[in-house]
């Protein structure tokens, strides 16, 4: 690749503080990098386009397809070892280094095959390319796939170049984020996307840039990575780095997994705070509350937490790769926890274990050296999963939007409720804007139903959803009608959800509902993809028939959902909730 260093960073100074191909940097800044650092000057590329993608962007999730994963050959070699052999069953590994043939008879002393590995002769500062390692994002129309590279939050020119030269590697464009009005400097580890347009960070990110608006931030992101809730949390008080992969990680676009420290101790106070922010004051893709998984953020050996000396151990800063997720270990005691909580947490996914108390005193783990790369033309399964439905109804709606660059040839919804005796498939059916439905009938006498979804491409490729199944998959609860208390007869009936009419309607709809008693009524409209577009109904209604008119003018052709819940007033009633679908056809 043609690259250039511009801007006053000569060789010389590089080689003064040893920015060679070799050196061994920790993830925080060393004191020669912190004189650097106010007139560092980022490396640019002749290749790297001046402008954000043209069109509507989006970036990857980790949990999604990946054709590749990249990691550096430096320092920790045993560590990079093992990463390579666990991921290599999973995808292909890029493996940035000096001299191939070390790193291959590093693996073959090792007993580690060497199947399904690329080298990139390059040089480079550091460990750490899950901060300065490439990003995938998807560009519409047709899923191309291109690479975003940002500013490196550290003054390593080498490791600043390595984007650059993947996305020569594999043909990409390459958009960087290292010019005026654009530049933007930021770190990997702190920044956890979504794959929907929502990402997390702390706010380093606004104290890195100082001479930019927090707008003025989100604007890049929103142009080069298609974020368009960036949610920003509060740095902690001990973590050094404030990247928030040592604490935080999103297991799906619902879940969160976060650290636990116990009560009152060190960044425990600041994480619950930055929790309850986020649980108050945001929803997820699909309109409803994140699933919370807590983990335990352990002591050191001699039981010291990073407030008083001790190292910063982390289970959330793990790396998912395909089928398989790599969760750093420190001391038996505490790791077998770790492994039950994310096998509980991510059914059907291989969980393996490498030993990182070597490499945790720098200030990273897993999730600090491992970059993904996306497959190219991914299929994308956007699915609100169903968890609990009340058993009212005689089918069970199973929505998904699947899109792929080629076209869906088919989808398919299989279910269980009994996993040992296999699945059964139902077709989905496609409609408008790549949205697909199904319907589960309804299974008399039980109160869980197992699926997952299928869908093939028209080139052929084949992805599920959970990317396990099967055996991985969604657990639907069944909620049986009961009886209530004896002493409260005339609250013994729920509330009833009518079929709305007309349906199909275009644009006007009138849904209607009876209570048997008074209660708290919420009625929400939702689209396809399970986001809340509407609240038709947030207040208390008595007893009796209700109604009330929806009318879809600025919305498009698709199906929708409705879901009434009622909380009633007497205190032995049960809390009803039921979902219908409707569509409107323009």
């Amino acid at each position: 690749m043609n690259k250039t260093i511009l801007g006053g960073l000569s060789l010389c100074l590089l080689f003064q503080f040893g920015y060679s191909q070799f050196t061994d940097l920790p993830r925080q800044l060393t004191p020669e990098e912190q004189l650097l650092l106010h007139n560092y000057q980022p490396p640019q590329y002749h290749e790297a386009l001046a402008n954000p993608p043209a069109h509507a962007v989006r970036t990857l999730a980790e949990w999604e397809e990946l054709q590749a994963v990249m990691v550096t050959w430096t320092s920790f070699q045993y560590i990079l070892s093992q990463i390579i052999d666990y991921a290599q069953d999973e995808c292909l590994v890029y493996v940035v280094c000096s001299d191939s043939n070390a790193v291959k008879n590093y693996l073959i002393n090792r007993g580690i095959p060497i199947q399904n590995i690329k080298f990139i002769i390059a040089s480079f500062n550091s460990i750490w390319i899950r901060d300065y390692g490439p990003w995938t994002v998807y560009s519409q129309p047709g899923d191309t796939l291109g690479i975003v590279d940002w500013i490196y939050n550290r003054p390593r020119p080498y490791d600043d170049l390595i984007p650059g030269i993947f996305a020569n590697l594999i043909q990409a464009p390459l958009y960087a984020t290292t010019t005026p009005p654009n530049e933007l400097i930021h770190s990997g580890g702190n920044f956890l996307p979504d794959g929907h347009g929502s990402a997390f960070s702390s706010k380093l990110i606004l104290q890195e840039n100082p001479g930019k608006t927090e707008a003025q931030i989100d604007t890049i992101m929103k142009n080069y990575m298609g974020i368009h809730r960036y949610i920003k949390l509060n740095v902690l008080p001990y973590d050094v780095i404030h990247h928030i992969d040592m604490h935080m990680k999103l297991l799906d676009e619902e879940t969160l997994l976060v650290g636990e420290y116990p009560p009152g101790i060190s960044d425990g106070p600041q994480i619950e705070a930055n929790l309850n922010y986020i649980l108050t004051h945001f929803k997820t893709c699909y309109g409803r509350d994140y699933r919370v998984v807590r983990i335990p953020m352990p002591p050191d050996q001699y039981g010291r937490y990073p407030s008083s000396g001790g190292d910063y151990r982390t289970y959330t800063n793990s790396i998912i790769i395909n089928k398989t997720i790599i969760v750093p270990t420190y001391q038996l005691t505490y790791d077998t926890t770790a492994f039950r909580i994310y096998r509980q947490a991510m059914p059907g996914y291989r969980i393996v274990g490498i030993d990182c108390n070597s490499i945790i005193p720098s200030l990273g783990a897993i999730h600090c050296i491992v970059k993904e790369v996306g497959a190219y033309e991914p299929i994308q399964i956007s699915h609100a999963p169903l968890f609990t439905i009340r058993d009212t109804l005689q089918a069970y709606p199973i929505v998904a939007r699947i899109q792929n660059n080629s076209g869906i040839q088919q989808a398919e919804v299989y279910w269980s409720v009994d996993t040992s005796s296999g699945f059964t498939a139902v077709p989905m059916t496609p409609t408008v804007n790549d949205t697909f439905v199904a319907e589960i009938s309804r299974q008399a006498g039980y109160n869980q139903i197992f699926y997952y979804i299928s869908a093939h491409s028209n080139t052929g490729k084949i992805i599920t959803r959970p990317l396990t199944a099967p055996q991985g998959f969604y657990t639907l609860q069944i909620e049986a009608i009961t009886s209530v208390d004896d002493k409260h007869p005339m609250v013994s009936h729920s509330p009833i959800l009518y079929s709305n009419y007309p349906n199909p309607f275009n644009p006007t709809t009138t849904i209607s509902w009876h209570l048997p008693v008074a209660g708290k009524v919420k009625l929400s409209i939702y689209n396809s993809a399970g986001q809340k577009i509407s609240q038709l109904i947030d207040q208390e209604q008595p007893a009796g028939d209700h109604q009330v008119e929806f009318r879809a003018t600025e919305f498009a052709s698709g199906i929708y959902f409705y879901c009434l819940s009622v909380e009633s007033s007497i205190k032995q009633t049960i809390n009803y909730s039921e979902t219908r679908k409707m569509l409107l056809i323009k």
